[in-house]
């Protein structure tokens, strides 16, 4: 079965006609004889909208409750039912209500389409997925119902509603879109005419990429190679030469002249990939591109012109913008180069020829000498001894042979200096070796003369071949020697990534990677002060081996960012690898970067944490702190009342109100001074010998509740404490287990000596604690359970931790068997 159409109507926002243009298309088809349903159309109380329905078949919706409430949704299985040729879903990003067959609306088209049923349907721009950020900017609107872009993408048909802003905000002031209670609001929000342009413009751009995709799949399966100008499309190729950026600026100026105008930089490298601008060189080119408002590609392909034209053509480009040679005329007469070559091949694509300052000034340089010093020296010896003394030998022997022996054992050695030494060493014992040949072997012999056309030609082509042949063996220990570099550059930069891909940040190990591939006595990271001047003392962040001191001493830098810079000492670099260096340079801004946004977390967890701190504080004064107060000042203003004749019973029970509320009051401001005290590590310790029972005693005195707290503590046991500060330790700790444990159940202390340490036991029988959470009871402001809000601000845990501690002893927590929480304190016992 083949799978149905789908055409979809996009509209910049809500009330430009597209439900009006879907049901007017429906009208269209049933003239024309074809079946059409409408399987659901929302028409929003719009009086035009409803009677455009009319005459249509519509499948009756399915009726869903949710939250108390029955809505309507397009009845899926109906309409597949009845199986219409074409069928009118409005709102394809409709959220289907809970209990639907799927989640949302495009899903039921799809099914639709599977099905072999046409889908006509609607939607808004800021509906499509990609889009949804972009429009929460313009508008202020996050919007919850979306559709993938690939569904949309996929129709067959996709016709814009348009409307300029200024139509649609008298539409909506006619009252013709929403209810007039809603206008103004709208008006003045989400249908601002800023909106609304932007919205257009957002719709516009988006159909016109689809037009060009649609025109690329046509021109590709028509096989149309030839330029179709209808957007000025410009390509610039770039070399990474010193003109890069005077060509990129020119295709940015000549883009900018035509609306839609759009420009691409290219830069070709070749397929052995030996053979180009660093790395970094290409990210600058890139970024470049971007500054200027183009977009920046590299192709692959031996024949630059060639890649050129050939991705020009591919991106239906109308232009290209390309340098004027920087070769000399002599290489430009013996061979065209690029841009000639582009302009002869450019055929529909007009090709502009840019000057520049660099233009006719030749870049090529001496090759690197890749076979060293003492080689090439070698090889100087080589074509001049060997050549002698194998013309010495031959012309001993030489009723054995004839002049081809002796022109090929002479070749041999040509062949063999070029394999030695490299060209030049090559081209002079080539030259020497026909010398001799002339002089020993070709008559009239012991002159210069050559007496045979034949031999004449024999010698000129000994020469040309021994040249020919030292060229190739040359440029093949230099692409070999390239070859190596290049591996070594792989594996270095493999490495690298290795590391930051396993987030190592291990600066010294980056240095010593650095020294043993570039064979460095030592490197370094140094730091500038921001406001340093010339001559300044730097910091060194990391070194190893024996580092350069200052960038100045350095043998080889690169900068990492201004102030910092990687140095090498005792080790030069051809420039070819300057890439390479740079790439480690990079690699510890990456782990500076990271020791950075390290520390930036750090700081905003401890921030988050004041915050929290700060946050519960707050909700401490609003609650504890207003409530006592609230009760104290309602009982103050009770008992100087004259309007009333308190009972003795009434005052005492106000005065009773103002005791207990005095209490709190003093207790939460104890524990928030104690807790600032243990915060700010100011907490006064007097260690002294202190009697456990009575200490006990004294801070379950005051307690309410106190009576049902069971103490076992033996009346000679002594501990090593501040007696002040242990009160208020027993204290928290005893009034915590009163809160949770049940008024029918008691606590338990109880203490017994442990060795040098005296180990005190609070238990009560509450719901206990998850062993998970047991940490968590120490920190301040922490409440478990369902303890009443008055009832303390969490603090009074952590106080008793940080008091335990500032004597020298700890404090955890244990299950009581039998169910609850034991609260294990260890002291130092008195000697």
């Amino acid at each position: 079965m083949e799978r149905g159409r789908l055409r979809v109507y996009l509209g910049a926002a809500p009330g430009v006609g597209k439900t009006y243009a879907m049901l007017d298309e429906g009208h269209r088809r049933l003239e024309r004889g074809t079946d059409v349903v409408v399987g659901y159309v929302e028409t929003h109380g719009r009086a035009k909208t409803e009677q455009a329905v009319g005459g249509l078949e519509v499948v009756p919706r399915r009726t869903l409750e949710h939250g108390g409430t029955r809505l309507e949704e397009m009845d899926l299985e109906a309409v597949l039912e009845r199986s219409p040729e074409v069928v009118l879903v409005d709102e394809l990003a409709h959220t289907n209500v809970p209990g639907s067959a799927h989640t949302k609306r495009w899903q039921d088209v799809e099914i639709l389409r599977d099905a072999g049923i046409e889908v006509v349907t609607t939607i808004n721009i800021q509906h499509l997925e990609s889009l949804n950020d972009v429009t929460e900017q313009v508008t202020g609107v996050r919007q919850r119902e979306t559709v993938p872009d690939h569904v949309v993408r996929s129709a067959d048909q996709i016709e814009l509603v348009d409307m300029s802003p200024q139509s649609l905000r008298r539409r909506m002031a006619h009252g013709n879109v929403y209810a007039a209670d809603k206008i103004d609001a709208a008006l003045s929000r989400y249908f601002r005419e800023g909106n609304l342009t932007a919205l257009r413009e957002l719709a516009l751009l988006w159909l016109a990429d689809r037009v060009d995709e649609g025109l690329e799949r046509y021109r590709d399966q028509h096989e149309i190679d030839s330029t179709w100008a209808t957007r000025e499309r410009i390509v610039v190729p770039v070399s990474g030469g010193p003109e890069s950026s005077t060509l990129m600026r020119r295709a940015a100026r000549i883009a900018s002249r035509r609306s839609g105008g759009e420009w691409q930089a290219l830069y070709v490298t070749r397929q052995d990939g030996l053979r180009g601008i660093a790395p970094d060189g290409l990210a600058a080119l890139g970024t470049k591109a971007e500054e200027l408002g183009g977009s920046f590609h590299t192709v692959v392909g031996d024949d630059p012109a060639e890649a050129i034209l050939a991705f020009a053509r591919a991106e239906n480009a109308t232009q290209v913008v390309i340098g004027a040679s920087r070769r000399g005329r002599v290489s430009t007469v013996l061979r065209p180069g690029v841009g000639e070559r582009v302009v002869a091949g450019s055929g529909d694509i007009d090709v502009h020829i840019v000057s520049h300052d660099h233009a006719r000034q030749s870049s090529m340089r001496p090759p690197a000498d890749n076979l060293g010093v003492r080689r090439r020296a070698v090889g100087f010896a080589v074509g001049v001894v060997v050549p002698v003394g194998l013309s010495a030998l031959l012309y001993a022997t030489q009723d054995l042979h004839g002049l081809p022996i002796e022109a090929m054992s002479l070749m041999m050695v040509v062949v063999a200096t070029a394999l030695i030494g490299g060209l030049v060493p090559a081209v002079l014992s080539a030259l020497v070796s026909a010398l001799l040949l002339n002089y020993l072997f070709t008559p009239p012999l012991y002159t210069l003369t050559i007496a045979e056309p034949e031999n004449v030609v024999t010698i000129a082509i000994f020469v040309a071949v021994g040249i020919a042949v030292a060229t190739v063996v040359d440029n093949a220990a230099r692409r070999t020697a390239e070859a190596r570099a290049a591996r070594a550059e792989a594996d270095a930069l493999t490495v690298l990534a290795h590391s930051l891909l396993t987030a190592s940040d291990d600066l010294p190990g980056l240095l010593s990677s650095a020294c043993r591939l570039f064979n460095a006595d030592g490197a370094a990271v140094l730091r500038r002060p921001p406001s340093s001047v010339a001559g300044e003392q730097v910091e060194v962040v990391a070194s190893c081996g024996k580092p350069p001191t200052s960038v100045d001493r350095a043998d080889m830098s690169a900068a990492i960012d201004d102030q910092s810079t990687l140095v090498l000492a005792g080790a030069t670099l051809p420039a070819t690898q300057r890439g390479l260096l740079n790439a480690y340079a990079a690699y510890a801004k990456v782990m500076d970067d990271r020791r950075l946004a390290t520390l930036a977390e750090v700081e905003r967890l401890r921030l988050t944490e004041v915050d929290r701190t700060r946050t519960a504080l707050l909700q401490a004064v609003s609650h504890d702190l207003r409530n006592p107060l609230a009760a104290v000042k309602v009982s103050v203003d009770s008992l100087r009342s004259t309007d009333v004749a308190w009972s003795d019973e009434d005052r005492d029970g106000l005065l009773e109100t103002i005791e207990e509320s005095t209490d709190r009051l003093i207790a939460l401001v104890g524990n928030l001074l104690d807790m600032s005290r243990i915060s700010t590590g100011s907490v006064s310790v007097v260690l002294r010998e202190v009697g456990l029972a009575d200490a006990v005693r004294t801070s379950l005195a005051p307690l309410d509740g106190g009576s049902r707290i069971e103490v076992d503590v033996d009346a000679g046991l002594l501990v090593m404490a501040d007696a002040g500060l242990l009160d208020r330790v027993l204290a928290n700790i005893c009034e915590n287990a009163l809160k949770y444990t049940p008024a029918a159940a008691d606590v338990r202390v109880d203490a017994a000596a442990d060795g040098q340490r005296v180990v005190v036991r609070i238990a009560d029988s509450g719901p206990g604690v998850a062993d998970q959470d047991r940490d968590r009871l120490f920190a301040p402001f922490q409440r478990f359970g369902d303890v009443p809000e008055k009832d303390g601000v969490g603090l009074g845990l952590a106080v008793a931790r940080g008091l335990t501690e500032a004597m020298g002893g700890t404090i955890a927590t244990e299950e009581t068997p039998g169910g609850g929480l034991t609260f294990v304190l260890e002291l130092e016992g008195a000697p």
